[in-house]
């Protein structure tokens, strides 16, 4: 890849700038020197002088304008808890084009392939529609066993447990920020990626080997449960979750013990440079807040 682009004149649109990828991407991009709309739903500011702060909300069109003002590139994450967000994503895009935005990158997901239901047809529209564009296929977040507003991270904060229809399938999980990292090149190298990136961490392990990682980590036990896929959803509910979106989600658990996600790429070191960080290395990174 080639050396990232400085300053340009233009801003870049960092949608979810306040998540676990969003807020990386905007630091990283003012350190750059390149001015950043940060977009959240509350619109409160970031602390960094090269981001102003606007609210925003898939749902509400008449903010999406405000929003582009002076953007020639955006990073997209889809509206939360929604299954299929097409419908308020797609128009979006063809704003976009209509103000002017050449680049866009998106956050997908690694099991999520082009042209299926829901982000699938976000991604295609990306490669057919934008002049440039990247698409961010990453594996499962490290992050959801340490925030405590995942389902993941709350149970095992609440009672050291972890209840998924994982099984004994593996996952290459991945650090947002070297998610973010990526995504950073991915809207600022001079030559557009125009491809889709499947991002992992360095090895693939089981929610056992996770578990066993936290409790060595952290001196706290922490269990795994293996339960049908009926039965994660109905955890997964019981956590607050929406029932179309827990019967989404615990269907991605059964393709994980189906072997879907037990890949790990090179994407990370690739792009960036740098070797993508460690599981272990992120528990002890993290290991007051899973003990608090």
């Amino acid at each position: 890849m080639t050396a990232p682009q400085g300053q340009t004149g233009a801003r870049a649109l960092v949608i979810g700038a306040a998540g676990n990828t969003g807020r990386h991407i905007v630091s990283r991009l003012t350190e750059l020197g390149i001015p950043v709309r940060a977009a959240t739903r509350q619109g409160k500011p970031t602390g960094h002088p090269l981001a102003d702060a606007v609210r925003f909300d898939w749902a509400e069109a008449t903010g999406h304008d405000a929003a582009l003002e002076g953007v020639d590139r955006m990073y997209l994450i889809a509206p939360a808890t929604d299954a299929d967000p097409a419908a308020l994503m797609l128009p979006f895009v063809e704003r976009a084009r209509a103000h002017g935005v050449r680049r866009a990158v998106l956050l997908s997901a690694a099991v999520v392939a082009e042209g299926t239901p829901g982000l699938g047809v976000v991604h295609q529209a990306l490669r057919e529609r934008m002049p440039e564009w990247a698409v961010l296929q990453p594996s499962w977040f490290m992050q959801n066993f340490v925030n405590p507003g995942h389902h993941l991270g709350a149970a095992i904060l609440k009672d050291g447990r972890m209840v998924t229809a994982t099984g004994k399938g593996r996952v290459g999980f991945v650090d947002a920020r070297d998610i973010a990292e990526v995504a950073v090149r991915a809207l600022t190298d001079a030559r557009a990626h125009d491809t889709a990136h499947v991002i992992t961490g360095p090895r693939a392990l089981g929610y056992d080997d996770i578990a066993d990682i936290l409790t060595r980590v952290t001196g706290r036990p922490v269990r795994h449960h293996a339960v049908s896929t009926d039965e994660a959803q109905r955890f997964m509910e019981a956590s607050g979750i929406p029932a179309s979106y827990a019967r989404f989600l615990a269907q991605l658990e059964d393709a994980i013990r189906k072997g879907v996600e037990d890949r790990v790429t090179d994407t990370v070191s690739r792009v960036t440079g740098r070797e993508p960080r460690a599981f272990e290395a992120f528990a002890r990174a993290h290991a007051e807040s899973l003990t608090a």
